[in-house]
C-alpha cells in the first residue's frame, strides 16, 4: 500500500514528522548498546510514534501498537520499519527515553524560538494536582509517624532505665543493646509454635528485636518524605498524598499525585515539570532554574497567580533581574468591607516611613521595637521588623485589634522583604501592561491545562515514580506544542504572542 498518496499534503502527520526530523537525536542513540541485536524499529521512528500517538491522544503502549498496524497515518509515520509491537513501545518509553527526553523537549522549545513563534519577555505559569496510578489507600502520614515514633522512644527509654542505661535515647543505643542480650541469651533454647510457653528472657528479646525494627522503618519512611513533604504512597513513595478537585471525584477526597507545572510562552508549553510539594510556592525556584537550563537563558517577566507569592520567590527574582508579575494573595481580599474591618492587620494601619512607625485606629503610635535579619542557606538576608505600642490600656479598639494574652500591647510583624517586594509586584500587576499579562495567563496557561486534561483525557499517570511520569509529562507537552503550531499555522496566527484586551 503507497502510504504516500493516501496521506494529505496538509495533515498533522506530516507536520509532526518534519519538526521532530529536525531535532539531535545523538543522546537517545547513546542510551543504546553497540552489541548485542538492533532495535526492532529505529528509535527515532519509535519516538515519533509516541509524540504523534500522544498528540491524538493514545496513550497505551496497546493502542499504539493498534494504531500502527490499521492507521494510515501511523504507517506512514513508520517509514516502512517493522511495526514495534507494545512491549517495545512501553521499554522504550520508561527506559530509553529517560536521559534523552528533557534534552528532546527543550530542544523543540528553542527551535519555536529561532522560530519567532516564542520569545524570553514573559512567562506565565501555574499548576494542578494529578492523580497517581498508585493505589490511595496506601498512605503514610508524617503526623502518624512522628507520633508512634515518640511513643515507640518512651517505651524503649523505660527498657533503657530497667537495665542502666544513661543519656539520650538513640537507634544506634538499641541495635546495641540487641546485640548485648542476643549474645546473652545464646545458650537459651527458644520454643515457637502454639501450646508452646515463651521464657522471659525469649519474650523480652523478641521485644526488643520488635522495637529495633519499628524505629528503622519510621526513620526510612521520614527519611522518604523528607523535609517538604507530609506524606507518601508506599505504592509510589514519590507521589504525596493531594486533594484532588475534578468534578468525578466526589467531595475532593485525599489521592496519591503530584504536583504539575506548566510554564506557557505564545500559546506554547515551554516548561513542564512534576513536585511532590503540594504548595505552588514551593515550586516556583527549582522550575525556573530547570527552565534556564533547558532555554539557556532566563525569562525577564514572571506572571503567576496567587499561589506563588511567598518572600524567597520575591527575593529570587529579585536577585536574578526578573520581574515579578505575582498576584499577591490578599489582591482581592483586600477591596472587601470584611477585611477593611480588621482594623489590626498591617494593610489598614498608617505607615509613617520617615520615623518607621505604625499608626492604629485609635490613632496611637507602635515604633520600631527591634528587628531581626536572618542569612538563607541561598545566601538571601530576609528581614523582619516587630513594631510595638507603648500603651494599649483603655483603648476602645482594643479587643477588635488584638487578641494576645503574652503582649499586653499591640505587637506587629512585617517581614520587609515580602512587604516591599509585594508592593512592587502589585505595581507591576495593576499597570496597563500588567493587565494585559494578567489577561494572558488566565487565557494561555489556564487554557493549557484545559486542552490537556479535558481535551486529551489526560487526567491520571499511567506510571510511577517521578522519572516515569516526567517521560509521560514530555511527551504530552512536546505533542501539545506540535498540534498548537500545526493549529496556529491553519488559522494564519503564526509568531502572535499575546491576547490583547478587549475594550468595550
Amino acid at each position: 500500500m503507497d502510504t504516500e498518496i493516501l496521506v494529505p499534503a496538509d495533515d498533522p502527520v506530516r507536520l509532526a514528522s518534519a519538526q521532530l526530523e529536525e531535532l539531535d537525536y545523538s543522546k537517545l542513540y547513546r542510551a543504546y548498546s553497540p552489541k548485542g541485536r538492533k532495535s526492532a524499529a529505529e528509535p527515532r521512528i519509535i519516538f515519533k510514534v509516541l509524540v504523534y500517538g500522544y498528540l491524538n491522544g493514545i496513550y497505551s503502549s496497546r493502542k499504539l501498537e493498534t494504531a500502527c498496524r490499521k492507521n494510515i497515518d501511523f504507517m506512514w509515520l513508520l517509514e516502512g520499519e517493522p511495526v514495534p509491537d507494545h512491549n517495545t513501545l512501553a521499554r522504550f518509553r520508561t527506559g530509553r527515553l529517560k536521559a534523552a527526553l528533557a534534552d528532546l523537549f527543550y530542544q523543540y522549545a528553542r527551535k519555536l524560538d529561532e522560530m519567532g513563534e516564542t520569545n524570553h519577555d514573559s512567562v506565565f505559569i501555574d499548576g494542578t494536582k494529578m492523580e497517581s496510578c498508585a493505589n490511595r489507600y496506601t498512605f503514610v502520614w508524617r503526623g502518624s509517624v512522628e507520633k508512634n515514633l515518640a511513643r515507640l522512644r518512651e517505651q524503649v527509654r523505660a527498657a533503657f532505665q530497667a537495665r542502666g542505661i544513661e543519656g539520650n535515647v538513640t537507634l544506634g543505643k538499641l541495635r546495641t543493646l540487641v546485640e548485648e542480650v542476643t549474645q546473652e541469651y545464646a545458650g537459651i533454647e527458644f520454643v515457637f509454635g502454639k501450646g508452646k510457653r515463651k521464657t522471659p528472657e525469649q519474650r523480652e528479646l523478641e521485644k526488643l528485636r520488635d522495637w529495633l525494627e519499628r524505629w528503622e522503618g519510621y526513620e526510612e519512611q521520614l527519611a522518604v518524605m523528607g523535609n517538604n513533604r507530609n506524606s507518601y504512597s508506599r505504592t509510589d513513595p514519590d507521589a504525596t498524598f493531594m486533594r484532588m478537585k475534578e468534578d468525578h471525584m466526589r467531595n475532593g477526597q485525599l489521592k496519591p499525585g503530584y504536583n504539575m507545572q506548566i510554564a506557557v510562552n505564545s500559546e506554547y508549553i515551554t516548561g513542564v515539570a512534576a513536585y511532590p510539594d503540594r504548595s505552588d510556592s514551593g515550586t516556583l525556584i527549582p522550575f525556573l532554574k530547570e527552565m534556564e537550563r533547558g532555554h539557556h537563558t532566563k525569562y525577564r517577566k514572571i506572571v503567576a497567580d496567587a499561589g506563588y507569592e511567598s518572600q524567597d520567590n520575591y527575593l529570587y527574582l529579585d536577585s536574578h533581574g526578573q520581574a515579578s508579575f505575582i498576584k499577591p494573595q490578599n489582591f482581592e481580599y483586600e477591596k472587601s468591607k470584611q477585611f477593611k474591618a480588621k482594623i489590626g492587620r498591617r494593610e489598614n494601619m498608617r505607615y509613617d516611613d520617615l520615623d518607621d512607625c505604625y499608626f492604629c485606629a485609635a490613632g496611637r503610635m507602635l515604633p520600631l521595637f527591634k528587628e531581626k535579619s536572618v542569612v538563607t542557606k541561598d545566601g538571601y538576608v530576609k528581614t523582619t521588623a516587630y513594631y510595638l505600642c507603648n500603651d494599649c490600656s483603655g483603648c476602645q479598639f482594643k479587643d477588635k485589634c488584638f487578641q494576645s494574652k503574652k503582649y499586653p500591647n499591640k505587637m506587629l510583624t512585617v517581614k520587609r522583604d515580602l512587604v516591599e517586594l509585594g508592593e512592587q509586584s502589585r505595581r507591576n500587576i495593576t499597570t496597563p501592561e500588567g493587565i494585559q499579562l494578567r489577561l494572558n495567563r488566565s487565557i494561555q496557561v489556564e487554557g493549557a491545562f484545559g486542552v490537556l486534561k479535558y481535551d486529551r483525557h489526560f487526567k491520571r499517570f499511567l506510571t510511577r515514580g517521578k522519572h516515569n511520569i516526567s517521560i509521560e509529562l514530555y511527551l504530552l507537552c512536546l505533542s501539545y506544542n506540535i498540534n498548537k503550531l500545526y493549529t496556529k499555522s491553519q488559522n494564519n496566527r503564526l509568531q502572535n504572542h499575546l491576547f490583547e484586551k478587549m475594550i468595550s
